[in-house]
């Protein structure tokens, strides 16, 4: 399927002077705060249509006596689930500012408690940390919501930290993962064949300087956690897998969702096409991307069944 119309013009206005400098080039903080103001949207729709969830912050403990930050959100009907979401950014970028609307959209259209979790980021905190912080944080949603359907979920770097968290954490019963255009394979062999390496806002040159941040000991790189299409997938809980078609992370996407179903794990994978990478955090500029996100949310809505 072609590119879609208004993602097209929003690569070709970003590079009116030019191509955009990339992130690597810029001071982490720099990055950071580029990506959050591209990211943070108003809690509500102008037109105050937007979900009706509430939200408050908290601080949990974290692993090493650590305090973690989450945001827990509240829609106006909740059932029985409740979500941990980590969020994208290359375990560089992103926060809870930057996914609030993702979360509050999650919330309302599943009727869900949704914790998001403020993991600390690499390169101050490499790997294990952020991963480490993951799992404490899911462990802390269990207790705190306990008897309710959990589900793990997170977009990008977040979705890699997901499928980590299932396997560290075999005490936390997950009734379903939700995987948005995971990073899989940190020797980026995949992405490099691909068709869409280069040119679709992310690039497989992003892509390892992220993983350099987060995973700066190359021996480091071959653990399960990291490199999922090496991991015993076996016993993974049901699974919603989103890719997207112009994004450097869609073959690899599609190898891991074949290696999960090969595992015998009930996959459901949900192709964005026309789309980029990070389409989630477009939803409020891209119509198709809005589409695309609904139909995946409705997909985890149908395999956990009624709520």
């Amino acid at each position: 399927m072609p590119l879609d119309r208004l993602i097209r013009h929003l690569i070709a206005w970003q590079s009116i002077d030019g191509p955009p400098v990339p992130d690597r080039e810029l001071t982490v903080e720099q990055a950071r705060e580029r990506y959050r103001a591209s990211a943070v949207r108003p809690q509500r729709d102008e037109d105050g249509s937007g979900p009706a969830v509430t939200s408050a912050d908290r601080l949990i403990d974290g692993p090493d006596g650590a305090a973690l930050g989450v945001r827990v959100y509240t829609p106006e009907r909740v059932g029985q689930r409740v979500v941990t979401f980590l969020h994208g950014g290359g375990w560089v970028l992103g926060d809870l500012d930057s996914h609030d609307w993702v979360c509050r959209g999650i919330a309302a259209s599943l009727g869900a408690v949704v914790v998001a979790v403020d993991y600390r980021r690499a390169p101050e905190f490499p790997y294990p940390t952020p991963l480490r912080d993951a799992v404490a944080a899911a462990r802390w949603t269990a207790r705190s919501f306990p008897g309710r359907t959990h589900v793990i979920a997170g977009d990008s770097a977040g979705a890699s930290l997901s499928v980590g968290v299932v396997l560290q954490a075999p005490d936390v019963r997950f009734a379903a993962q939700l995987l948005i255009y995971p990073p899989v394979d940190p020797s980026l062999i995949i992405a490099s064949a691909g068709e869409h390496s280069k040119g679709y806002l992310l690039s497989v040159e992003d892509m390892a300087w992220n993983y350099e941040q987060y995973v700066p000991d190359p021996r480091l790189r071959a653990d399960p956690a990291v490199d999922l299409l090496k991991a015993d997938l076996t016993g993974m809980p049901p699974t919603v897998l989103a890719t997207a078609e112009y994004d450097p992370l869609h073959d690899e996407g599609v190898e891991l969702a074949a290696k999960m179903s090969a595992a015998g794990v009930p996959v459901r994978h949900v192709p964005g096409e026309g789309l980029v990478h990070g389409y989630f955090l477009m939803q409020s500029t891209v119509p198709a991307a809005a589409e695309c996100a609904r139909r995946v949310i409705r997909e985890l809505d149908r395999l956990l069944g009624p709520a």
